[in-house]
């Protein structure tokens, strides 16, 4: 069982996402455009492409295609019988689709990671791509202090990264 809690952790752990009322719901939003709402009856909406609601549809029986002008612009579905990786995978494919281009470009580049653990974060990980730092290799031409000015990257992401590495029998620039 899916709880308000497992969706408001999804949606804002999403860049740019702001939690909001709209007519009375729980509502989340990404630069003003809203991709998931909680109605009173405990139904979550998501804004999702045709393609995407389709999909939703086949695999939620009991889902509702939300319509407008006669055109399919998301789902709608009990929150308490989508599991908790189903709606995060929902959330964030509505995200994507009402994110700006750019941002959930960069949110895919941040999810294709070459070989950095996912142990040092998203934030993390999404500063190393926008530097062009895609593995590990490239991480080590970098000295700590190098690393820790970066906007995202944390003496945690750091140590994690010293770690993986040692395990690979390198280090950081000096």
């Amino acid at each position: 069982m899916t709880t308000i809690a497992q969706l408001r952790k999804a949606a804002l752990a999403l860049p740019e996402t702001e939690e909001g009322r709209h007519f009375g719901m729980v509502a989340f939003s990404v630069r003003g455009k809203g991709f998931a709402s909680l109605a009173k009856d405990g139904c979550v909406q998501l804004r999702l492409s045709e393609d995407d609601a389709r999909a939703a549809l086949a695999v939620h029986a009991g889902a509702e295609a939300v319509l407008r002008s006669g055109a399919t612009i998301g789902v709608r579905l009990a929150l308490a019988e989508a599991n908790g990786k189903d709606l995060n995978a929902l959330v964030r494919a509505a995200w994507s689709n009402r994110a700006p281009k750019r941002l959930a470009a960069a949110m895919d580049a941040a999810d294709a990671t070459g070989d950095l653990p996912a142990a040092i974060g998203r934030p993390a990980t999404r500063a190393l791509l926008s530097a062009g730092i895609d593995t590990l290799e490239r991480v080590a031409r970098h000295s700590e202090a190098e690393l820790l000015a970066m906007h995202g990257v944390g003496p945690k992401a750091v140590r994690v990264l010293k770690e993986e590495l040692a395990g690979k029998g390198t280090a950081l620039r000096a």
